[in-house]
C-alpha cells in the first residue's frame, strides 16, 4: 500500500471532551427537565417557542407553504423506504420446531411499544431523514413515534421537514434540536412517555448522548459524522470519483473522505480533480475543512489489498467503481451500505433509492449494519414441551445443575421428575 494523502480520521470516536460536554448537559436535562430544555434551545438555536410540540393545524399550515413538487417528491422517496421496509418485514417470519420429540420451540417478532426519532437539521435540514427511522418503525408495527427535529436557527421550523416527518407516520412533532432532544424523548420530561428505543443520525454530540442513553432505552447504533470511501479502479473516471467524495465532505468538517485505488497514476488524478472541484463548489467552505483534514487517498498493490483496506476502515458508505464489481461484491464485509457502479451513488441512498441511510460510523460496521424494520422488533423465544419431554429433559438439566452447584435449579428438575412419573 502506498498512502497519496494522509488525513485523520475517526474524530468522533473516543473524543473525551465531547463525552464530558454531554454528560453535564445530560445530568441537567434530567435534573431540570424542560426549563433546561428551554435554555439551551435559546442558546444554540434562538429558539424559545411557548410550546416546543406542533399542533395539528401548526403542521398543516407548514405542508401548505410548500411547493406541491416537493410534496410530490418526497412522495416519491418515501414510497421507495415504504415499499422495502416492507420487503424486508416480509423476510421476518415468525418459527416454530419440533426438536425433539414434544420439545416445540420457537421465536415470535415483537415490535418494540414506542420509538423516538431524530432528524437532523443544523447546517443542512436533512429532512430525507424522516422516513428512515420513522418509516421503518411504523411497517415493524410501532405504536408510537415520537420525532424532534432541530429549528432553523432564529426562524423556526422548516416546513418540507414537518410535511416529511408527518408523512412517515410520526404520532408526535417536536421542533427540539440536538442533545436537548434525546433528552426528552429518554427521560420524558412529563411531556412524552420515555420511549423504548432512540434512532436517527445526527453530529458528535448527538451520538454521544445516544451512547450514554443507552440501557436507559435502546438505540439504533451510533451514527456519528459520515463517511465516505470509494474503491476505483483504472476504468474509473476520476471526475466522477472526485465528485462523489465532495458529495460527502460537504456534510460536516469532520467528515471522513477516503479513496482507495490500485494505481497511482490514478490516485493522482483524482487528487488534481478534487482541487480543482473544491475551487469552484458552492459548500467548498466546509468541503474544503472535511477534505483537508479527513480526505485520504491510498494507492493498494493488487485487489485483495483493496478489499483489507476497506474492510480495515469499514465506511459508512462504500462505493465500488471498478471493471469487476462481482469479485469486490463478494469479498466486502464490512460496511453500512454498498453502492455498486458509478450508475448508484451515496446521494440516492441518503435521499431516494430506498435503502436507509442512518448507517454505523466510527467503524461500526464490523459488528452492525444500519437501520432497518429489524431495529423496532424484538425477536423472542419460548418453548413447550409434554410431560413425557419434560421427565427426559429434567434428568439431564438435574445433573448438570448439580455439577455446577445450583442445587435449586437441580430442584426445579427433579419434582417435574416426580411429579410426572408419579402420575
Amino acid at each position: 500500500m502506498k498512502t497519496i494523502k494522509e488525513g485523520n480520521h475517526r474524530l468522533f470516536e473516543n473524543d473525551p471532551e465531547t463525552a464530558q460536554v454531554v454528560s453535564a448537559m445530560l445530568l441537567d436535562l434530567e435534573k431540570n427537565g424542560l426549563a433546561a430544555v428551554r435554555r439551551y434551545s435559546e442558546k444554540f438555536d434562538d429558539w424559545k417557542p411557548t410550546n416546543f410540540e406542533l399542533s395539528p393545524a401548526e403542521i398543516r399550515s407548514a405542508i401548505a407553504r410548500l411547493d406541491p413538487q416537493v410534496i410530490a417528491d418526497t412522495h416519491f422517496c418515501q414510497g421507495n423506504v415504504r415499499r422495502f421496509a416492507e420487503a424486508q418485514r416480509a423476510t421476518m417470519a415468525p418459527l416454530e420446531v419440533e426438536t425433539r420429540p414434544g420439545v416445540v420451540l420457537g421465536h415470535k417478532h415483537i415490535p418494540v411499544s414506542s420509538v423516538g426519532s431524530y432528524v437532523p437539521g443544523g447546517r443542512y435540514p436533512m429532512f430525507g431523514s424522516a422516513q428512515m427511522s420513522i418509516i421503518p418503525a411504523k411497517v415493524a408495527g410501532v405504536k408510537t413515534v415520537l420525532a424532534c427535529t432541530p429549528p432553523v436557527r432564529g426562524e423556526g421550523w422548516y416546513p418540507a421537514t414537518i410535511n416529511a416527518i408527518h408523512a412517515a407516520g410520526a404520532d408526535r412533532v417536536f421542533v427540539i434540536g440536538g442533545v436537548p432532544a434525546l433528552a426528552l424523548m429518554a427521560f420524558g420530561m412529563g411531556v412524552v412517555e420515555p420511549v423504548d428505543v432512540l434512532c436517527g443520525a445526527g453530529n458528535k454530540y448527538v451520538a454521544e448522548a445516544k451512547r450514554q442513553l443507552f440501557g436507559r432505552c435502546g438505540i439504533d447504533l451510533l451514527a456519528g459524522p459520515t463517511e465516505i470511501m470509494v474503491l476505483a479502479d483504472d476504468s474509473a473516471d476520476p471526475a466522477l470519483v472526485a465528485c462523489d467524495l465532495l458529495g460527502q465532505a460537504e456534510h460536516d468538517p469532520n467528515s471522513g473522505i477516503a479513496l482507495v485505488c490500485l494505481s497511482e497514476t490514478f490516485g493522482r488524478q483524482c487528487l488534481a480533480e478534487v482541487e480543482r472541484q473544491l475551487a469552484v463548489l458552492p459548500t467548498r467552505d466546509i468541503a474544503a475543512q472535511s477534505w483537508g483534514a479527513n480526505g485520504r487517498i491510498y494507492v493498494a498493490q493488487s485487489p485483495e489489498e483493496a478489499v483489507a483496506l476497506c474492510d480495515d476502515y469499514a465506511p459508512e458508505h462504500l462505493e465500488i467503481q471498478v471493471l469487476d464489481p462481482a469479485y469486490y461484491f463478494e469479498r466486502l464485509t464490512n460496511y453500512g451500505s454498498l453502492f455498486i457502479g458509478e450508475e448508484t451513488t451515496v446521494a440516492y441512498g441518503d435521499k431516494s433509492i430506498g435503502t436507509n441511510h442512518i448507517l454505523p460510523t466510527s467503524r461500526a460496521a464490523r459488528y452492525t449494519g444500519g437501520v432497518w424494520v429489524g431495529k423496532f422488533l424484538k425477536t423472542v423465544t419460548y418453548q413447550r414441551m409434554t410431560r413425557e419431554a419434560s421427565v427426559e429433559v429434567a434428568k439431564v438439566t438435574a445433573r448438570q445443575c448439580r455439577v455446577e452447584r445450583m442445587l435449586a435449579h437441580a430442584i426445579t428438575a427433579d419434582v417435574r421428575v416426580e411429579r410426572y412419573t408419579r402420575r
